[in-house]
């Protein structure tokens, strides 16, 4: 069974609400990054039911930073995603947050040639109607 991907009404694709990825979307609805932090293995992401450490189910959800590096990225020129060629170029890069996990996702507010592998950048937010997203922007 194919599941269709949600869009906003401008077209773009946004996140698949879930009972496990409804508390890190509401956060970002709030303007705050959330993340489930394992009381053994300490902070994890992406949203999932267990610790991807221990499988414990006994994690909660917490108000973490915003703040991170980037750990590694790339510049989308060509846009194979139709939905997004108007916002090329597109800079897709994996943060390391100040907690400890990683998480994939959008640098905007500088230019492409400007970011760099360990930037210093913080969660920034973006309303899309139905959901909003995290994305990050250099920080000073």
């Amino acid at each position: 069974m194919r599941v269709e991907q949600p869009f906003s009404e401008a077209g773009r694709p946004i996140p698949r609400r879930t009972p496990t990825s409804a508390p890190f979307l509401d956060g970002a609805r709030e303007g705050k990054l959330r993340l489930q932090r394992c009381p053994r293995d300490g902070f994890f992401f992406y949203p999932r039911p267990r610790c991807p450490v221990c499988l414990g189910d006994d994690w909660t959800w917490q108000e973490a930073s915003g703040r991170g590096r980037v750990y590694s990225y790339t510049v989308d020129r060509v846009g194979l995603d139709p939905t997004q060629r108007e916002r090329l170029p597109l800079v897709v890069a994996i943060v390391e947050l100040e907690e400890g996990p990683r998480m994939t996702s959008n640098v905007i507010g500088c230019a492409p040639e400007d970011v760099q592998v360990g930037m210093a950048v913080e969660a920034t937010f973006e309303d899309l109607g139905p959901e909003t997203l995290v994305l990050f922007q250099p920080s000073a």
